[in-house]
């Protein structure tokens, strides 16, 4: 299919509540949206940079700028047969895969209008609903956070994360264990610590915790060997799996047990979907972690999650656990068991809604074929 036009929209979306963690504090979070025309169709995407380099190095500002100056040469005006080929184009730009994955899923979203067909089915997606739990950020002490579990356990959340700094860790999740003794409960450092805080956090063992995410730094893994060899509690990587590779090297490592697999952070749904692969492969469960994304990038976490390999509820929370509104006409509800449907309709499955993306823009460039 021929890409015949691309226009960024660098949008900022007041958050319901501040999310706090390890590495900051938001109160709106801005992205950019990515829209693709080809041959009467058009397909969005949602690179999910924020405006601060805390998650990793990128920013909307680089996004904005990697997208227009070296991505869009390289495919306007082409034709980009599927996502396999869109990385092919585009693999000789190093990095920046945030960025990346946000073309990528637009042109996943371009395929399944195309075909007539879902994300989900295109995928391989096996479930129609999944599983999904809900990531609470810092709070201002202990019993503030167990109100704001209470508050999403009593909406039908079944699976609560909290995010961990340090000062604010052991306290904080035996607080949260002490009022919900059966509920699935894991923890989110966002690489907050080294090896000199292993005795801080053993307790944790004690709190039969699903999971403990990214402890460590945030290019590490050899050192998460280390740091899962001394703990019970499963370990999960995050921030140090940037591509199949680094799954690998950590499944042959023993640097987790668990892997957390965003699109965005590994460049596409494309390499999200190897991630699955070898992880299943190899026994090793995986979960759809999230970046409080807007209704498009929610959509195709939700596709993502249908894999089979997605044994644990993923961050994918209901569309007003962070936005009272959203750019989608489509909102996502939670059900009663905790799950939240996967979208049928063609590609991503969701429309925009024109006058909230307005209403949230920052800025827009427009790129066509011959400027």
């Amino acid at each position: 299919m021929k890409i015949e036009s691309i226009t960024l929209h660098h949008i900022s979306m007041p958050l319901t509540a501040p999310f706090e963690t390890s590495f900051g504090r938001e109160t709106d979070r801005q992205c950019v949206i990515i829209q693709i025309h080809s041959e009467g169709l058009v397909g969005y995407g949602e690179c999910v940079t924020t405006r601060d380099p805390g998650y990793n190095y990128e920013t909307t500002g680089t996004a904005v700028h990697i997208l227009k100056d070296f991505v869009a040469p390289l495919i306007l005006g082409k034709d980009v047969k599927d996502a396999l080929d869109f990385q092919e184009k585009i693999s000789g730009i190093r990095g920046h895969y945030l960025a990346k994955a946000g073309v990528e899923m637009a042109i996943w979203d371009l395929l399944g209008k195309r075909a007539g067909r879902s994300l989900r089915e295109l995928l391989g997606g096996a479930r129609e609903k999944v599983e999904v739990g809900v990531s609470i950020g810092i709070q201002e002490s202990a019993q503030s956070l167990v109100r704001s579990a209470t508050d999403f356990v009593k909406q039908g959340y079944a699976r609560v994360k909290i995010k961990i700094k340090p000062g604010r860790d052991v306290e904080d999740a035996a607080a949260v264990r002490r009022e919900f003794p059966s509920l699935r409960l894991q923890v989110d450092a966002n690489s907050a610590y080294s090896m000199e805080d292993v005795s801080n956090l053993k307790p944790l063992d004690k709190l039969n915790l699903l999971l403990i995410e990214q402890p460590l730094f945030e290019d590490d893994i050899w050192d998460h060997h280390k740091f899962q060899a001394q703990f019970e509690t499963p370990v999960c990587l995050d921030e140090s799996i940037l591509t199949p590779r680094h799954a690998r090297y950590a499944i042959e490592m023993k640097a987790c047990r668990i892997i957390n697999i965003k699109a965005g952070r590994l460049g596409g749904l494309s390499r999200a979907v190897m991630v699955h692969d070898l992880c299943q492969q190899q026994h090793m469960p995986v979960w759809c972690g999230g970046m409080l994304e807007t209704g498009i990038g929610r959509a195709s976490n939700l596709a993502l999650a249908s894999l089979p390999n997605f044994v644990l509820p993923g961050d994918v929370s209901a569309s007003d656990r962070y936005y009272a509104r959203d750019i989608t006409h489509e909102r996502f509800v939670l059900n009663s068991d905790s799950t939240i449907d996967v979208p049928r309709g063609a590609g991503l499955g969701v429309t925009i809604d024109e006058e909230a993306l307005k209403s949230y823009s920052l800025g827009q460039i427009k790129l066509n074929e011959n400027p």
